[in-house]
């Protein structure tokens, strides 16, 4: 199917694993040039080999979100090299999975840093690039926390909240100018990031990886893990037109594993 996406220019942060590598590859595959942000220089040379590998450009630059700095040279950088920005996704997250006891406020400023507030800052480096485009598309990346209690990722329940009403809010303030602004819940995905909370539950539980892995697949009614490539199709269908008249959004690709109704 054509998507009338070949050309943009697309920025995801924390685009070299997981998520954001499979939200950067999928966009490519539809023509998308993709600059990528993350810590790791060998991880995001690697994901901008394959991202010109399906015959698009790639910019890939080392920075941490969490620094206001970094963040706005990833976009400055970006904006130069592409001469434009059509698409932001906001996917860059880092946490502890442990209980409320063990959270210290250190952890709970770090987790709100790197995704609430590089979400907000993100959102207002990039605005006015788009307005200068015509429009755009803005997407974020906030877990099934946002809906449901995890005894273990309660920084990720609050701060996902706040990603799911700000883009709500934001929504609201930039359709005049043809930016659309919604959020996707990943629910279990098969990342590294996840693996590490099914340890720590796994320990807590007295059980092993594989068991809680299998109770896991169990309440998700469609019967496997998330696989990243799952997530990325819904950004992808957001930055479409497809989606032209959908914004303020937030939706779930969870296999159905959220029991929470929402309007």
């Amino acid at each position: 199917m054509e998507l009338e996406l070949a050309g943009k220019v697309a920025l995801v942060t924390g685009g070299g694993r997981g998520i954001g590598q499979a939200v950067s590859l999928m966009l490519a595959s539809h023509g998308v040039n993709v600059a990528i942000c993350g810590r790791t220089a060998e991880t995001l040379e690697s994901t901008a080999t394959a991202i010109r590998a399906l015959g698009v450009e790639a910019w890939p630059v080392v920075a941490d979100v969490s620094d206001a700095d970094a963040l706005e040279r990833f976009v400055d950088e970006a904006a130069r090299v592409a001469g434009r920005i059509d698409i932001l996704v906001n996917n860059a997250v880092s946490s502890l999975h442990a209980p409320f006891a063990e959270q210290t406020d250190d952890n709970w400023r770090h987790h709100i840093d790197v995704k609430l507030m590089a979400t907000i800052r993100g959102c207002r480096m990039v605005v006015p690039h788009m307005r200068d485009a015509g429009g755009g598309r803005i997407v974020n990346i906030g877990g099934m926390t946002a809906r449901i209690v995890a005894p273990i990722r309660i920084t990720n329940g609050v701060v996902n909240a706040g990603v799911s009403n700000f883009t709500k809010q934001l929504s609201a303030q930039v359709g005049s100018d043809n930016i659309t602004v919604n959020c996707v819940h990943p629910g279990f995905t098969a990342t590294d990031r996840m693996l590490s909370g099914t340890r720590r539950r796994a320990l807590d539980s007295g059980i092993s990886e594989d068991e809680e892995i299998a109770r896991m697949v169990s309440t998700i009614p469609l019967g496997r893990l998330v696989a990243p490539e799952d997530i990325a199709r819904a950004v992808v269908f957001f930055c479409s037109p497809l989606a032209a008249m959908v914004t303020g959004q937030s939706i779930a690709v969870d296999g159905g594993s959220g029991e929470a109704i929402n309007y």
